[in-house]
Parts: C-alpha cells; structure tokens; sequence
C-alpha cells in the first residue's frame, strides 16, 4: 500500500516528483493545468520528455491526474456538457502522454433533476470519451459527500455507472472524507467492515483505483466536503488503522489532499507531518497482521466487469 499526496507542479509538471520526495510520498496526484479554469495544459514534446525522465528518475509512482472541478457530465446545460465531456478527453490524453494510470474526476451534480434523469448522459457520454482516449490510461470516478445533487455519494450510483459503461478502463477512487460525509461511517472497524461490504458487492475492488485519504472536519453524514488532517477529525486515528488493515485495499495506492499543518499561520496542503502519520499507521497494522481482517465477504458479482 503506498502512501502519497496531490503536490503541486508550479513551475511545470515534473516540478511535482521533487515536492512528493520532500515530504517522503510514495505516489502522487497532480493538477495538468489550474482546476478553476476551462482548457487544459498544451504540453510541448519537451515538457512531456522533461516529466517522463523525472518520472524515470524517481521510485515515486503510480501518478495520478485530478481532473477538472468544472466538468459536470451531469449538466443540464449542453454547453457545461459539452465542455465537459472534451475537457475529459483531454485529460486523459494528457495522461496518455505522460504515463499516468488515469484521471481522477467528479462526476458532477444533477442540480435537482434526479439521479435517474442523468444516468444515460453521463454513461454514454464516459463510454464515448473512453472509445477516444488511450487504452491504458484509466477514467477514475470519485465519489462525492452528496452536497447539491452531487452523483456518486451512494456507492451504488457509481456501481451502476461502471456496470452500464462496462469498460474495465472505468474505475473508482474513493475519498475516505466525502464517504464518511455521506454517511459511510469509516471512524471505526465496525464501520469501516460494513462500507467495505458494500464496496466489494457494488463496485468490486478490482475496480478501485486509488484511494482520497482524508480526514472530515464535520461529523457523520453532514453532507459537506471539509477535508482535514488525519487524525485531527471526526474519522480520527482509529478509523484509518481500520481502513489501512483491510486486506482488500492492500495494494491499492493512498492519496492525501489534507489542508496541512499550518506554517506562518497556513498550511499548504499536503505535508510530512500526515505523510509520516499514515506510514506510522502502516507500519502498525503491519505488525498486527498475524490477526488480519476478515476479508469483504463476496455477496454478488455483479461488480465484476
């Protein structure tokens, strides 16, 4: 299980190996271009050539894309939409040319039309970016906290999703923060046993890609997406100890998008202190596996793509 962390590439994308080193991650996450804005990064061959030699350079891997937060697959709006389902493209052929597993997004909101009434949109939308976009890049779907109409805070929705596109490309990266938000109560081994059950039986772990590894300013079920420290929230240390000894999510790579703490009265994201945190947990549920958690029972199939 590696422990890693969205870092920032000011300065160009391979800029992003060197901050994930100094704060001792193990894999990384990483905007291609601002998160706020329409129109992706127009990589030179240079700027690709620069970024797979750091690559190559550096142990640190898998790299993950974030996609942008204005892409809504679920807009009613055909312009959003389009924009939308281009930007995705994008980004995926971007992670083509760099190497990275995939690209990470949120769905998007339904803003009030109901689930049911953007399902088709949004899986023939994904199947048709997916048939456009390179092989081996990966199209992750997040889950949300369900604040606004938000798709995905049920594991079910995004269950469906990827059974409808029926692509193995169509993953799932699952924000420890935006579930605990949604009800999925992951601050203790009972919890965590209980969202594992229905993560195998609706999405199948094979088809988780990464994990968000965050902690929650707000408590059960709120609905809102405030991602804090870990430990210093309502999941607390003993919710990660649990969710780290699962035996399903050993090989599955973390990703911390934390606050930090603060430095000159801020912090900056993604730090050591959280880093160095999350491999003290590792290294302890490690040492307890001689009395593992029983595995995910298998109720269905119908995960499996």
């Amino acid at each position: 299980m590696k422990i890693g962390a969205h870092v920032s590439t000011a300065g160009g994308l391979h800029t992003g190996f060197e901050r994930a080193a100094a704060i001792g991650a193990e894999c990384i996450q990483v905007f291609e271009s601002p998160p706020q804005q329409w129109g992706t990064a127009r990589l030179t061959d240079e700027a690709v050539q620069q970024f797979l030699d750091a690559k190559a350079a550096s142990d640190i891997g898998p790299v993950f894309i974030h996609g942008k937060y204005l892409m809504n697959l679920a807009s009613a709006d055909a312009k959003i939409f389009k924009t939308s389902a281009s930007t995705l493209r994008s980004s995926l052929n971007i992670a083509g040319r760099i190497g990275a597993a995939g690209v990470i997004f949120h769905t998007g909101s339904h803003k009030g039309l109901g689930y049911d009434a953007v399902l088709e949109q949004i899986c023939e939308a994904a199947t048709k970016v997916l048939a456009e976009t390179p092989e081996e890049a990966w199209m992750i779907f997040e889950n949300s906290a369900g604040q606004g109409g938000t798709i995905g805070s049920k594991l079910n929705e995004l269950g469906e999703i990827l059974r409808r596109i029926a692509n193995p490309r169509a993953k799932i990266c699952l924000d420890t923060c935006h579930a605990f938000a949604a009800g999925y109560d992951l601050s203790s081994g009972e919890g965590v046993a209980a969202t594992m059950e229905e993560l195998g039986c609706e999405i199948g772990f094979q088809n988780i890609a990464a994990i968000h590894c965050n902690d929650s300013k707000t408590p059960l079920g709120a609905g809102r997406d405030l991602h804090e420290n870990i430990g210093e929230g309502k999941i607390g240390r003993a919710g990660f100890e649990a969710l780290l000894a699962r035996p399903e999510l050993a090989e599955v790579p973390l990703l911390l998008e934390v606050p930090g703490y603060k430095i000159d009265g801020a912090g900056k994201g993604p730090d050591k202190p959280n880093i160095d945190l999350l491999k003290e947990i590792r290294a302890k549920v490690s040492r307890s596996s001689s009395t593992p958690a029983k595995p995910a029972r298998k109720v269905a199939k119908k995960g499996d793509i």
